[in-house]
């Protein structure tokens, strides 16, 4: 999941428990829609993103810049308290938001396609409801 500063979803990839989430990385990134806002083109990417240390390689750093994303990722082999905790939290609280559905808890359907829509569904539940505190 990859979600905006203020913890509401972006984009969201269903995967295999036994896939690492590092391989969805550029996929996700490349699922954020375009959001209006200002006139013109509409914004595509983010400016930055941060990540924790299972991000951190060459390779996606590269491929962030590449699509002009500043990477902010924990290096690896570095102590903790690198600061990313600050942002990071906001990802984790978003999670915590989806576990809320009880059908999010814990994967019971087959198929992937069935459990893509109830988070689908519980994405557009968090966004709603985040617009209804706003108003």
């Amino acid at each position: 999941m990859i979600t905006d500063a203020n913890g509401v979803p972006l984009a969201a990839i269903v995967t295999g428990a036994n896939r690492h989430d590092v391989t969805q990385l550029l996929p996700l990134v490349d699922a954020v829609p375009a959001v209006r806002g200002k006139r013109g083109r509409p914004r595509r990417r983010p400016q930055r993103l941060y990540a924790d240390r299972a991000y951190d390689s060459r390779a996606h750093r590269k491929a962030l810049r590449a699509r002009h994303i500043s990477p902010v990722i924990a290096r690896r082999g570095t102590e903790h308290g690198s600061g990313l905790g600050v942002y990071r939290w906001v990802v984790e609280r978003t999670l915590a938001w989806l576990r809320q559905f009880r059908r999010l808890r814990v994967r019971d359907e087959r198929r992937a396609d069935i459990h893509e829509a109830f988070l689908s569904i519980g994405c557009s539940l968090i966004c709603f409801r985040r617009l209804l505190s706003l108003c």
